[in-house]
């Protein structure tokens, strides 16, 4: 059945329940509300902010918006794109686009304008949502992207290039349409790359969403008294697919904005989460808050955090050490995915098997692993070789991209990419990742894309960007610069050009030295690695 269908079972049994709180620390207090269900708080502060709906609001919510896009002539199989920072509305719209049989199309908050427009044009959108803090970038490209396209704002004061989505759907039906879906039924299409360039569009179906619901639920045994606190971006498969376990068990979840200490710490206490998914920089911030005493663990209250589990990036062993010292009533799990594999869980450690932290566990529910070598045929136990997930989960396709299909698909297993190993108790370990993406924070930085940016700097011969090994981060992204014969350039001047890069994509690290290529005029990166320390260590690491 379609993921849509708890939704509308939560509304009939739960429906004065609240499922979703928004809270923002750092907004003002005379912003205007626009939904009614909300409610002023003052913990600490008089900028504190809490808005909330129960589940009855939750699905009429889905139900207006589905209907909406229906009236606007979005039938099954069209796609709409969300571009929106998290909140109470985002859920909201990305089911009324599921229950339309229409395929709901996340986008990466982070992107520029010119990504907008390439990931709108690769999935062939043909509705764009997008909230406040996108209104120049859509601008920018609003008469490219408007061409055959809805362009559907949700905020207050609609640009002039843009639909409302306030007055649009309020006076539509609250009532859910009738539209029949099926698990074979086309449902989403996410974005991902490697390191040639732009994203690739990731085709799902509906079992796969329905897969991912039924995995987290196993994995982290959420019941109704559950709270669970997101804070991860809505539009990656982790954050949503962790959200699906309060969605199967029809409990409360926190969309917390902000990641300080006190910001976790306070939304923990005050809605009595037990359950906190977090990036390791947030594990870390928090430690050292605790450590320099900027925080006081006496000032909250803690006793029903059960489970902290971490995902996205290498997790390394000795903070889950440190953690533990800290809060040792706490479970702790990692699961490792892709959004190939429709997010987290197709490999799962357990809590159960925090003795084996630092390898990523073994085959999660639903899911079936093996372990091969360069013609996919599984090698021993203990040799290296490329990892292979099997199950509902997997995607249908590249969307529109055959040849990076075959690449990565076979008799339904998807090649990860990923090199590992297994131990002698059958415990996955990550050896090396054979793509060269770089995991910061919890963000695939994508080198080529740097390294074609640095280079159009007249100065410049040739560069490499790689992943430097980073205590809070994971990695950084390093660029190895060759400057041009005769020219020269400090790393302040590399670092001012680079302004001009999205935040998130500028180089931490700058080192100016030759560039090795083979002899088929491929760089080096191996090399690049080994020369400035960068070989991943995943023997003291795991991924989430």
């Amino acid at each position: 059945m379609p993921i849509t269908q708890y939704l509308e079972r939560n509304s009939r049994e739960y429906p004065n329940d609240v499922c979703l709180v928004e809270i923002n620390p750092e907004i003002k207090e005379n912003r205007r509300v626009t939904w009614k269900e909300y409610e002023l708080i003052e913990p600490n502060t008089k900028e504190s902010y809490r808005r909330e709906i129960t589940w009855r609001v939750f699905d009429e919510k889905a139900n207006r918006f589905a209907n909406l896009l229906l009236q606007r002539g979005i039938k099954k199989g069209d796609k709409v794109a969300i571009l929106m920072m998290n909140g109470l509305e985002w859920l909201p719209i990305y089911f009324g686009i599921l229950k339309t049989g229409a395929l709901a199309v996340p986008l990466n908050f982070r992107y520029s304008s010119d990504e907008i427009l390439y990931c709108v044009q690769l999935a062939e959108v043909d509705v764009l949502v997008f909230g406040p803090s996108f209104i120049g970038r859509v601008e920018e490209i609003a008469d490219e992207i408007s061409k055959g396209r809805l362009l559907i704002y949700v905020g207050e004061n609609c640009p002039s290039f843009a639909d409302d989505y306030n007055s649009l759907s309020a006076n539509c039906s609250s009532q859910a349409p009738c539209i029949g879906i099926t698990d074979d039924d086309d449902a989403a299409i996410y974005f991902s790359s490697g390191t040639t360039g732009f994203p690739k569009a990731i085709l799902h179906k509906h079992k796969a969403l329905m897969h991912a619901a039924q995995v987290e639920a196993n994995h982290h045994g959420q019941q109704k008294d559950d709270v669970f606190l997101c804070i991860p971006p809505l539009y990656h498969t982790g954050a949503k697919m962790h959200w699906f376990g309060s969605l199967v068990s029809g409990s409360k979840a926190v969309l917390l904005i902000g990641t300080k200490p006190e910001f976790i710490l306070d939304a923990v206490s005050k809605e009595k989460c037990s359950i906190v998914w977090l990036l390791v920089p947030w594990a870390q911030d928090i430690l050292e808050a605790i450590e320099s005493g900027k925080v006081n663990l006496d000032d909250y209250e803690l006793a029903q955090w059960r489970l902290m589990h971490i995902g996205a990036q290498p997790v390394p062993q000795s903070l889950i050490k440190h953690w533990k010292e800290i809060f040792p009533h706490h479970d702790y799990d990692t699961n490792y995915g892709l959004s190939e594999s429709i997010g987290p869980g197709c490999v799962h450690l357990g809590v159960e098997n925090i003795h084996k932290v630092g390898c990523i566990g073994k085959a999660g529910y639903g899911w079936q692993v093996k372990i091969v070598d360069e013609n996919r045929n599984e090698v021993e136990r203990g040799q290296v070789g490329e990892l292979a997930v099997k199950g509902d989960g997997v995607m249908v396709c590249y969307y529109r991209d055959e040849k990076a299909t075959k690449e990565v698909l076979g008799d339904g297993w998807l090649f990860t990419g990923d090199m590992a190993q297994e131990d002698e108790d059958g415990f996955i370990l990550l050896v090396d990742r054979k793509k060269d993406v770089i995991i910061s924070g919890g963000e695939n930085l994508y080198p080529v894309q740097i390294e074609d940016f640095i280079r159009t700097n007249s100065k410049v011969h040739d560069v490499a960007v790689i992943g430097l090994a980073h205590a809070r981060l994971g990695e950084i992204a390093a660029a190895i610069v060759e400057l041009k014969e005769g020219e020269t350039m400090t790393e302040e001047e590399l670092d001012e050009y680079c302004l001009k890069l999205p935040r998130y994509k500028r180089p931490r690290k700058i080192i100016f030295a030759d560039i090795p290529r083979n002899p088929t005029g491929k760089i080096e990166k191996p090399k690049l690695r080994q020369i400035y320390g960068a070989t991943k260590l995943i023997a003291d690491q795991n991924m989430g």
